[in-house]
């Protein structure tokens, strides 16, 4: 069914795990995550753990990620281990569960894969659900050496010189926020940015093109249309996107790098809280 993809197996279909969930082994991991932390209380896939994008991946203080010691301390009480394939789903379709397969490569852990469709397609195909947390046996998770922050991710001052060559920039959010009518997602409350606009010769590709009524992804061929011939970008060229805080550019991250086969794209998860923040920092409307 993902026929096509540059990498086709970073996507798992719901119905392949709906028809293979009491078979699959010790070394996968259904991993739930979403942008309403309790939601996985309510009910989800039968073996599936939670991890909390806020609580578990970000560091409590700093406006950054966890060290590498709390990510092996994650995984290990998660009962996964570096050959343990994770397979991450979500609400909104899976904007955290990409956030958080993000961040996993962040760390270095690549066997993540997206549940096509997330939560809302598992749901709604009537496929079984359970409130019963699962356990799982502690495992021996060895610390990363160090955090891949120069190959997937940017930060404020690579942004601004990558301006300078004029490198493309790709805003995934509403048209609303692009433009600066809006300081906030549509029906989402105000979040503290001071500045609305976007960041100079910044494209506007919102994250909501790449996916169907059903929250599954585009085929290969739409997807190519929508970012390489309407938007102009090249394969083989560094592109770097960027949102609100970064979920919903780490959407588009996983469509360019995964499933169009895109070789430098990073995510700038500073994203527009940080831009619309900074003083001085260049925007335009």
């Amino acid at each position: 069914m993902n026929a096509g993809y540059a990498f086709a197996e970073k996507l798992v279909e719901v119905e392949w795990l709906a028809e293979n969930l009491n078979a699959l082994g010790p070394d996968i991991r259904i991993v739930e995550s979403n942008e309403d932390v309790l939601v996985y209380d309510t009910g989800h896939i039968p073996g599936a753990v939670h991890i909390d994008w806020r609580k578990d991946l970000q560091d409590p203080l700093i406006r950054d990620y966890i060290s590498t010691e709390k990510f092996a301390q994650l995984c290990s009480r998660n009962g996964i281990t570096i050959d343990t394939t994770c397979i991450f789903y979500g609400d909104k379709s899976n904007w955290w569960a990409c956030y958080a397969l993000w961040a996993f490569e962040l760390f270095g852990h690549t066997k993540a894969k997206i549940l096509n469709g997330g939560r809302d397609k598992w749901i709604k195909l009537g496929l079984p659900i359970t409130k019963e947390k699962p356990t799982y046996e502690k495992t021996f998770y060895p610390v990363p050496p160090q955090r891949k922050d120069g190959e997937i991710r940017v930060f404020y001052d690579e942004v601004l010189s990558f301006l300078k060559t004029r490198g493309p920039l790709i805003d995934v959010r509403s048209p609303g926020e692009f433009s600066g009518e809006l300081l906030h997602m549509p029906e989402y409350p105000q979040e503290g940015v001071l500045r609305g606009g976007h960041i100079p010769g910044a494209k506007s590709v919102p994250w909501k093109t790449a996916v169907n009524e059903d929250g599954t992804f585009k085929s290969f061929a739409e997807l190519q249309e929508i970012y390489e011939k309407q938007a102009g970008l090249d394969p083989e060229k560094e592109t770097i996107v960027y949102c609100r805080i970064g979920e919903r550019s780490s959407h588009t991250w996983f469509v360019l790098k995964y499933l169009l086969g895109h070789k430098k794209v990073k995510n700038y998860d500073g994203s527009w809280t940080e831009w619309g923040n900074k003083v001085a920092a260049p925007i335009e409307r």
